[in-house]
């Protein structure tokens, strides 16, 4: 098998479980495949919804799973306490610089506003050519 080019991988996904109990079976899948694939997982750090769906998955898996969540979110999405690593920051911008320096690439699952922002602005950073890292969605949708 060839390596992957990938150590780790940002995932933006909803603190929300969504209407479809699929979307927690693929977000847990997702983390499960990153660590089957000896791939990090980083992530918002949330335990709650879909973004403790694909930690757990990961977790399941012995995979790395590093949270980065700003501090004033810690209660409202409720931190993940089992992570291999959770990293509070200030602010959302600030959340979005430190999992962009931490990952390889990032993907989307379904989520609201917040990983609708998250995603674009990682897409428009790529058209300013700050970076050239791949960035892709799944096929499955948006909470909103």
């Amino acid at each position: 098998m060839a390596a992957s080019r990938f150590q780790r991988l940002t995932v933006f996904c909803g603190s929300s479980s969504g209407f479809d109990p699929a979307f927690v079976e693929v977000a847990f899948g997702v983390g499960r495949t990153l660590a089957d694939s000896g791939i990090g997982l980083v992530y918002g750090g949330a335990k709650v919804g879909l973004m403790g769906a694909v930690a757990d998955g990961c977790l399941a898996g012995g995979g790395s799973v590093i949270g980065v969540l700003p501090g004033f979110l810690r209660h409202k999405e409720i931190a993940h306490e089992g992570l291999s690593e959770l990293i509070v920051v200030e602010s959302m911008h600030e959340r979005k610089q430190r999992m962009h320096e931490l990952s390889d690439g990032a993907m989307a699952l379904p989520g609201g506003f917040g990983t609708i922002e998250e995603y674009f602005e990682l897409l428009t950073w790529a058209q300013l050519g700050l970076h050239e890292k791949p960035v892709g969605v799944t096929e499955l949708g948006w909470l909103f």
